[in-house]
């Protein structure tokens, strides 16, 4: 039956992924969107930096940062980790490099997506915010029907394949130690991350949410730092590595003689499961901040994508590669990456024993607040599709669902996970992508906009009217 599902899930996965598909609309709708919002990667990214620590202007909304760090939540996670070990192991080392490039023109993505989502988004009655790619499809594109099936892709990429797989590979850590027993150990370990992640969820443990919002940054600061202490004691290897990295990216006999192993292709899904700029998930986040204009959440939501991929990706990177820890020793006969193992080799050639410790103290944090994270965009969803507040009784039943599927991830293999959550993200990218390349013209006044009144001298703050919008919004009208 497994096999069955696998088999049906990667069919459908390898369509998607043909170059002319997911990989396309990805990386040609970035490179559009840089272009008319005139680079602003560049640009702005010192003004992202400035309106990140603005405070809400309502005394009950949500700053910028407070929406940085409930996306970031799902953005900073095992995807840092094992995606990119897997991309690696898998795509060679020029995966890299077209992790970066995805990156960068998803920056432009992530920022028209997260301006969207402030524009149209909608009022609570205690006047905070809630909105997503759901709210423009509706209300931009007139199109409520798309939004129900985005909604719907959301809810199984991140309750299904996203937090099976971030629990996946929280157990998979644990296989480089004595200890573990291939059928008990993960079953102990999903067991343990579906309660936690049970109590959270069902009102019980609001305080450990933020214990964990206060010791993920602070973890991936110290992972950071581990990375360069690696590459300062393997300072030596810096050239090869580097060469390694864009030969291996520009080998294109190889990348076009095999493209669904490749280096691009690897670059690109890993590189979107990780930082899912133009996925349509950020913006769920976005729309809950209390900005006096829409593009500073824009702008705010670019950088998490630079902060995921540039920094804490590329730290995963350089920590493997710069080491004599050879990628290709943990690529299966099967085509299967032992993703964790290649992690925890590279740190333990540095550190010993401490390495893979290391290593699982650090996904632990991840994986946790990544299935949070993950989780908290689904009842909005839910509640949309439904078009009401869901019932006690559907909300408990839809939580036991998520719980389940948390021990599921644990304890399945790597191939169904890895597939579950492939499809689904290339779903959201088909459905939401071409959406805001269509309203991008809305997302480029906007930020016209926002350009004039800092050329002005004025700290910009948005009306509907200012860019043409006869629209009403809940918001900006």
């Amino acid at each position: 039956m497994v096999n069955a599902i696998d088999s049906v899930v990667l069919a459908i996965s390898n369509v998607l992924y043909q170059p002319f598909i997911v990989p396309l609309i990805l990386i040609a709708g970035g490179i559009y969107l840089s272009i008319r919002c005139k680079f602003l990667q560049f640009g702005m990214l010192k003004e992202a930096c400035k309106v990140i620590m603005e405070k809400p202007t309502n005394e009950n909304g949500i700053s910028s940062f407070g929406a940085l760090m409930v996306s970031t939540a799902s953005r900073v996670g095992t995807g840092n980790i094992i995606g990119v070990s897997t991309a690696i192991i898998c795509g060679g080392p020029g995966a890299i490099f077209w992790m970066w490039l995805s990156a960068f023109f998803g920056g432009a993505s992530a920022f028209v997506e997260s301006t969207l989502a402030q524009i149209y988004k909608k009022k609570n009655p205690d006047g905070t915010s809630y909105g997503g790619p759901a709210f423009y499809m509706q209300d931009a594109l007139k199109q409520r029907w798309l939004g129900v099936i985005f909604s719907i892709f959301i809810i199984f990429t991140y309750a299904v394949g996203y937090n099976m797989l971030a629990s996946y590979n929280l157990q998979s850590t644990f296989a480089a130690f004595d200890f573990y027993k291939p059928v008990v150990t993960p079953a102990i370990i999903g067991i343990i991350l579906a309660v936690l992640f049970g109590i959270i969820i069902f009102g019980g443990g609001r305080r450990l949410v933020h214990v964990t919002g206060v010791l993920v940054p602070i973890m991936g600061v110290l992972y950071v730092i581990v990375a360069i202490i690696v590459l300062i004691l393997n300072a030596g290897n810096l050239g090869h590595m580097f060469a390694l990295i864009f030969s291996s990216a520009f080998d294109f006999q190889s990348i076009f003689g095999g493209f669904a192993g490749s280096c691009i292709m690897y670059g690109v899904k890993r590189g979107l499961y990780s930082n899912e700029a133009g996925m349509g998930s950020a913006p769920n986040a976005a729309a809950t901040a209390d900005v006096s204009h829409p593009v500073k959440q824009g702008l705010v939501q670019m950088l998490s994508v630079f902060i995921d991929t540039l920094l804490i990706c590329t730290a995963t990177a350089f920590m493997c590669l710069s080491t004599n820890v050879l990628p290709g020793d943990y690529l299966g006969a099967d085509g299967s990456a032992d993703a964790a193992g290649f992690v925890q080799g590279s740190l333990q050639s540095v550190f010993g024993a401490v390495g893979p410790i290391f290593l699982v103290v650090a996904m632990s944090l991840f994986a946790f607040t990544t299935l949070i994270g993950n989780y908290s965009y689904c009842e909005g969803c839910l509640k949309f599709i439904m078009k009401r507040e869901p019932g006690k009784g559907v909300l408990y039943v839809f939580r036991a669902l998520a719980t389940l599927l948390v021990f599921a991830g644990a304890v399945a293999t790597a191939g169904l996970v890895w597939d579950i959550a492939d499809m689904m993200q290339g779903l959201m990218v088909i459905t939401n992508v071409p959406s805001i390349l269509i309203l991008g013209g809305v997302a480029f006044k906007c930020l016209d906009d926002y350009r004039k009144q800092k050329a002005n001298g004025l700290d910009p703050h948005f009306k509907a009217a200012d860019i043409g919008l006869k629209q009403k919004t809940d918001f900006w009208n």
